[in-house]
């Protein structure tokens, strides 16, 4: 699990809409897997102001509360402008820190980062965020005269230089690690979707070498009380998976078998509502599994409110074609049907069909919690990789066993007979995979 590296910080949440009543869920689930103490919020309905983001008013109660409650930090739930920060900030008492929620998210990143690569993609997202904020809380006329000796604004800039050529020459291991196994025969299985939909779940539930147990069970404020959920599972779980936000931020990739077939299957960072694309450029080769994948397990939160529900599933769609993957490579997966009843359960159903293309029409309801439906899901993944069936009558000798324990690792095996002298293998697997095949059995 995921643990955040900096102390426990006093903070407030702030947060507008334009109406009531307003959420900050998110924002303090976020805030808190971030290492935040919530002491206090503040909200506001109503029109955003250009100065602050707020109105004078809320402005003016917000810093009183966070002198009162003696806070470190105001999260701001939106994107502020770099004038806004800085009016905002500067209506703060003393020392406080004031961020929205776009860094709040870096700040996330920056405690999941455990590789070099990443922690360098990172700093570099975060140096861009930060850039125009310190432009604005420069003094110009300091700058005009510090142009030949350095300034903040001009460190940063040669930091961001000096990073993206680290990063144009730092080898991705993971790119080298897929292009081996791909020539190795593997199926790539990308599990992509909304942070905290539960894809780092589903990994766990389809790799070998993993397991799972189910947190307590949480009820959604739209399930319906009409009939009540009664899915079990009867897994023997031995490892526990939180419900956190960028829980994942790294790709993950473990060996699964489905239907007999030997696939590695990734899980990508999470999409991020209103996180804008230049904040997060760094890791745009995160969603780039989805484009090398054979398939792409779309995993959508069923539980979500309607609204919500079909504009991140409207998205999702329109990040994956953004990134190349073909309508007929998806197979969309609604997680957490357990905490829906029968009739909302089928609405999200029908919603979902009315959004996806014809050639995505794969849906399977499924909860990753409780085990439901996943079967079906391994049949449907199944049926989306590319496959080709082969008959091989081989002499019944030491090289023969030797292809046959091959035709195990790399491909789904219906079945080994043995005849006497002869040895009959029926299997069906990557087309490549089974030329290899053919061509050592012909050696035989």
């Amino acid at each position: 699990m995921v643990q955040s590296n900096t102390p426990t910080r006093r903070t407030v949440i702030a947060k507008r809409s334009a109406t009531a009543p307003v959420d900050t869920d998110e924002i303090t689930e976020l805030a808190r897997a971030t290492g935040h103490e919530i002491v206090a919020e503040r909200t506001q309905v109503g029109p955003e102001d250009p100065g602050t983001h707020f109105g004078a008013g809320t402005v003016t109660e917000l810093a009183r509360t966070v002198a009162d409650r003696n806070a470190e930090r105001v999260v701001v739930d939106g994107e502020l402008t770099p004038s806004q920060h800085h009016a905002l900030a500067s209506s703060m008492p003393d020392e406080t820190t004031v961020i929205d929620r776009y860094r709040l998210v870096l700040e996330r990143f920056e405690d999941g980062a455990g590789t070099r690569r990443a922690q360098l993609q990172v700093e570099l997202a975060t140096l861009r965020y930060e850039l125009p904020r310190v432009i604005e809380a420069a003094d110009e006329g300091l700058l005009n005269r510090q142009t030949e000796t350095g300034s903040p604004v001009y460190d940063v800039r040669d930091r961001i230089d000096r990073l993206e050529r680290k990063l144009s020459a730092c080898q991705d291991p993971a790119a080298e690690f897929r292009k081996r196994r791909r020539e190795a025969g593997f199926d790539l299985v990308t599990i992509a979707g909304y942070t905290n939909a539960g894809k780092s779940t589903l990994l766990h539930r389809l790799a070998d070498d993993l397991s799972y147990s189910p947190p307590a069970r949480s009820r959604s404020p739209d399930r319906s009380p009409e009939t009540p959920a009664t899915d079990r599972s009867d897994d023997a779980p031995t490892a526990t998976i939180a419900d956190r936000l960028f829980e994942t931020l790294e790709t993950t990739t473990r060996r699964a078998t489905i239907g007999g077939r030997p696939v590695l299957a990734t899980d990508t960072v999470g999409f991020v509502d209103d996180l804008p694309h230049e904040l997060v450029e760094s890791f745009s080769a995160t969603l780039s599994e989805a484009a090398a994948a054979d398939v792409v397990v779309l995993v959508v939160d069923a539980s979500d409110p309607p609204a919500r529900f079909r504009e991140r599933l409207t998205l999702s769609l329109d990040v994956l074609d953004a990134q190349g993957v073909d309508d007929d490579r998806i197979v969309t997966a609604l997680n957490k049907v357990d905490l829906l009843g029968v009739r909302e359960r089928a609405r999200r159903c029908s919603v979902a069909r009315s959004i996806l293309p014809a050639s995505a029409s794969d849906l399977v309801p499924i909860s990753v919690r409780t085990g439901r439906h996943l079967e079906p899901l391994r049949t449907t993944i199944l049926d989306r990789l590319p496959a080709e069936r082969a008959v091989f009558r081989l002499p019944n000798c030491d090289d023969a066993m030797s292809l046959v324990s091959q035709a195990y690792d790399r491909t789904s095996v219906d079945t080994v007979d043995y005849d006497g002298d002869t040895v009959t293998l029926v299997c069906r697997g990557r087309p490549s995979v089974i030329e290899q095949l053919r061509a050592t059995a012909e050696e035989l």
